[in-house]
């Protein structure tokens, strides 16, 4: 794996930033580190490919939008029926986050779910709707109380000023 370079240090801080709502966000963002277009693309392809980079995505402010109610729903789910459950699980627009977990000797719960909804009476019925699809019984609810402050990692932020 090649080592990173200024500019790709430069991409870096530019990208872990707020994404440019304009119709040529990577121009704008290139123009920023101060290099073309084009060369932005090949070099975040690159990073893709390497590995550095395994995703981009956008960060819905769920309270914001409405989603008032969220829950972690911890789930029992046999170990054999664990990718078809995933599947059914995450097919659900209300579901942002599926995963498997390790058992304890008094948590038999295997699988998280977390469900956003505009209620706790919409998350119960999004809960047992899933439920009744997926084939599960048991399961305990884990009501968000506070949120607290979401942040990402920052990388090459030496230099928060600028990008220069």
């Amino acid at each position: 794996m090649e080592m990173l370079d200024e500019i790709d240090r430069k991409i870096t801080r530019a990208m872990q930033g707020d994404f440019p709502l304009v119709e040529e966000p990577y121009k704008e963002i290139a123009a920023k580190v101060g290099i073309g277009e084009e060369e932005l693309l090949l070099r975040l392809r690159r990073f893709k490919e390497n590995g550095q980079i395994r995703k981009m995505g956008a960060v819905l402010q769920h309270r914001a939008a409405g989603f008032t109610a969220n829950v972690l729903s911890a789930w029992v789910v046999p170990p054999e029926r664990m990718d078809e459950i995933a599947r059914c699980m995450c097919e659900s627009p209300a579901v942002s986050h599926c995963y498997d977990r390790d058992t304890a000797e008094d948590w038999p719960y295997n699988v998280y779910t977390m469900i956003h909804a505009k209620s706790r009476a919409e998350c119960e019925e999004i809960a047992a709707a899933l439920a009744a699809e997926c084939g599960l019984e048991e399961r305990v609810m884990l009501y968000s109380v506070k949120e607290w402050k979401k942040t990402s990692m920052r990388y090459f932020c030496e230099n928060e000023e600028g990008l220069a």
